[in-house]
């Protein structure tokens, strides 16, 4: 895949990027290298004031940002100046708070005396240069959520981003070099994917994390174990949105649009599986399905649109797929179901679609949907609530409409995802660790689970 910005508004190949070069690869690893043997010595304060810096940055350059990242993948504006504004919020969540996170442990006495120790202590150090290999559909804020505990804990960042990202990813090492940090803190690496197992095998990268596809995990993950590197990954999801008769089904349904068509519909933590109990499943089905008929498709520079382009010709025609698919199988399409009246020829626009009287044999039963396709399922009880959310290979978030609290202490407790929202729409926030089960990736990224996964947990122990 060529390194270029093409505008999915339009299809128009915008600028394109020459890739780096083995001896250019070389140049950023000795610089990243170089860097972490200065930056894992300086103080949190340090750290701080630099990241710090790049987050007043980031603010003052939002709507240049936005409107890049906007050109590039096609979220809407608005959408991509709240990415910016979260990427913000996270990086000074870290400044202010990375020292406490990986302060120094200390076991009670007690429990450590019969092993001879007078003092025994825990102590967080960094790992050194991490890759991130990273995805289009939050290009800002899926590295930012990396790079600002990666960066608080004294590591250094190599990032090689999706190709068809190319300015937002400049953008990013423009950012943290005006902000002041040293040569080689955080590179931008302009690779294609078959670059990336070569420098996960160097000896001077110690550990990667990636989101993206399942494909891309296994890639990375085979090689990282074949290094016996750490990596954290954050794949594919196809959460469950669960709704139960003591729900507030109008709250429910208005949420369920957000939730569904966030991004364009292209959110690994979209709600996109709706399992609602029969009893107020007509009524939550009429009011979503008006709702996402009522999202308005168009230009993503306009403030007034809600759905934009998919982020590429080929997932607009793998998503058409998966509909036909469910069709010919028999699936009702409630609304949508195809191109947006007047984009047939041009950009890669997709209408709001649900799809109903889903089976197993379907393809969109069991592959996620990576765009603003909803599928509708009715069920007869709690427990068939259940059996239909854990009926996939993903496990990243979940959401549960109720107001029972028995049925809350169910769905928490039997739910395979790695976060449960109660009457809300999953949302990532610097202060919760965020990541999933099963084929959706393992570790955490944000919160002090994340700050800590690419640290050396070095128990100190100290004799009388």
């Amino acid at each position: 895949m060529p390194i270029a910005t093409v505008n999915p508004a339009t299809g128009e190949t915008l600028k394109t990027f020459d890739e780096l070069t083995p001896d250019g690869v070389e140049r950023c690893l000795a610089a990243a290298d170089a860097a972490f043997r200065r930056h894992r010595t300086t103080t949190f304060a340090e750290r701080a004031r630099l990241l710090g810096r790049a987050a007043d940055l980031l603010e003052a350059d939002q709507d240049d940002i936005a409107r890049t990242m906007t050109t590039e993948m096609g979220k809407p504006l608005t959408a991509a100046r709240a990415e910016a504004a979260k990427c913000v919020k996270a990086m000074r969540w870290y400044a202010a708070n990375a020292e406490r996170l990986l302060a120094d442990e200390h076991p009670p006495q007690d429990d450590v005396r019969d092993s001879g120790a007078a003092h025994a202590r825990v102590h967080y150090r960094p790992l050194g240069p991490v890759l991130a290999v990273m995805p289009w559909n939050f290009p800002l804020w899926q590295v930012i959520r990396f790079a600002a505990p990666a960066l608080m804990a004294g590591n250094v960042g190599l990032l090689k981003h999706a190709s068809n990202v190319p300015q937002t990813a400049l953008y990013l090492e423009d950012l943290f070099r005006r902000a002041g940090y040293p040569e080689g803190c955080f590179q931008t690496l302009l690779v294609g994917s078959r670059a990336v197992e070569g420098i996960l095998r160097d000896g001077r990268v110690a550990a990667a994390t990636l989101t993206g596809s399942e494909p891309a995990g296994r890639a990375v993950a085979a090689v990282a174990g074949d290094e016996i590197k750490k990596t954290v990954l954050e794949l594919g999801g196809s959460d469950p949105y669960v709704v139960m008769p003591s729900a507030d089904v109008e709250r429910a349904a208005t949420v369920a649009v957000t939730a569904r068509a966030q991004n364009n519909g292209q959110s690994c933590i979209a709600a996109k599986r709706f399992i609602v109990h029969t009893d107020v499943y007509d009524a939550f089905t009429e009011r979503f399905t008006a709702g996402m008929a009522a999202l308005r498709v168009g230009d993503p520079m306009d403030e007034s649109t809600d759905v934009g382009p998919l982020a590429s010709e080929s997932g607009r025609d793998d998503l058409q797929e998966l509909v036909d698919d469910a069709v010919r199988r028999g699936a009702e399409v409630l609304c949508g179901g195809r191109r947006p009246e007047g984009y047939e020829e041009r950009g890669w626009f997709y209408a709001p679609t649900v799809l109903a009287g889903i089976t197993p044999e379907m393809r969109v039963h069991r592959e996620e949907t990576f765009g603003p396709v909803a599928t509708v399922y009715r069920v007869a009880d709690a427990e068939e609530a259940v059996r239909v959310a854990n009926d996939t290979s993903f496990g990243l978030s979940s959401n549960v409409w109720t107001r029972d609290e028995e049925d809350v202490r169910r769905f928490v407790r039997d739910l395979e995802a790695g976060g449960v929202f109660v009457n809300g729409m999953t949302a990532s926030h610097p202060a919760l660790p965020f990541g999933g089960v099963k084929r959706s990736g393992y570790g955490r990224e944000l919160a002090d689970h994340g700050i800590k996964e690419f640290c050396n947990a070095t128990t100190v122990w100290q004799a009388p």
